[in-house]
């Protein structure tokens, strides 16, 4: 890949970054290197959210190989300094909606950006699944990535797929939800994420909570969640999620768990071809099931 004598993005923000060079040492939150590497990126660094603990999620990394990429901490735990250590030419961050970046403290994200350069881009609700995985595709290629075919290709055959499998399955109810313990869980609103729209889209029939407290989430007990009586299941599996194992003898989740055909589920998924293809493939999977 070639380096540019000069290179400049616009991020969601509608602030622009720029250098010299065109960046080849991103650190970025660990959902957005994750998409960069399906790219062909590999980044210097990654870091967690202020839900995340030492290490990296494996649920959020996707394909990166995590020996090969620094770990530099999570939410309050990511030191400045440190990330400054890694050295990086870009800072590669998200947002869910508004100028606040997701994963690192405002001093320590303010003292970066005065520092290095800094793309921010927006995953909140207010984005479309093939928006969000538009504006990633973008900045790879400003980095240099080369656009690969097969990969749009190989996502608009899985969504034609899913597509088909929902239209077999018409009535399926499919419920997504994060375990908070053995009294308590959080159920998705499915208009609030971007893939579980993009589901929806695809003719999915995706299971409604009561209506009440929680933009993104209803937090409610696992009887409500069995009450929506639902045929699939879509299971939160990052690290912060309460694990299912831990679930067993719990009479409702055992009821749902009876139920339902269950599929790991996780709500931060890289925004890349290949990482909506084998989400797209999974659903079906489990609808054809």
């Amino acid at each position: 890949m070639a380096r540019q004598s000069h290179w400049e993005f616009f991020d969601d923000r509608g602030r622009l970054a720029s250098a010299p060079r065109t960046p080849v040492r991103p650190v970025t939150y660990i959902q957005a290197g994750a998409a960069l590497f399906d790219h062909g990126l590999l980044p210097a660094g990654v870091f967690g959210s202020a839900h995340d603990g030492a290490g990296p999620d494996p649920a959020k990394a996707g394909d990166l190989p995590l020996t090969d990429v620094s770990y530099l901490g999570s939410g309050p735990g990511v030191d400045a300094d440190a990330v400054l250590a890694a050295g990086p030419d870009l800072v590669v961050a998200v947002t869910y909606g508004s100028d606040q970046i997701y994963g690192l403290d405002p001093d320590t994200a303010k003292y970066l950006e005065e520092r290095v350069p800094v793309v921010v881009l927006d995953i909140g609700q207010g984005r479309s699944f093939d928006e969000v995985r538009g504006r990633f595709d973008a900045l790879a290629r400003s980095l240099g990535a080369a656009p690969e075919p097969s990969a749009a290709a190989g996502l608009e055959a899985a969504r034609g797929r899913l597509g088909a499998a929902a239209a077999e399955a018409a009535g399926v109810r499919v419920l997504a939800l994060s375990p908070a313990g053995q009294d308590s869980v959080h159920l998705a609103r499915p208009g609030a994420w971007s893939d579980l729209r993009a589901l929806s889209a695809c003719g999915v029939g995706l299971a409604e909570p009561e209506a009440g407290a929680g933009v993104n989430w209803s937090t409610t007990d696992w009887a409500a969640a069995a009450r929506l009586e639902p045929d699939v299941v879509l299971v939160d599996v990052r690290a912060n999620a309460f694990p299912v194992e831990r679930l067993r003898g719990a009479a409702d989740w055992d009821a749902l768990r009876a139920r339902a055909r269950l599929l790991p589920w996780n709500p931060e998924i890289p925004p890349s071809a290949p990482a909506h293809t084998r989400f797209f493939d999974a659903v079906a999977d489990v609808l054809g099931a």
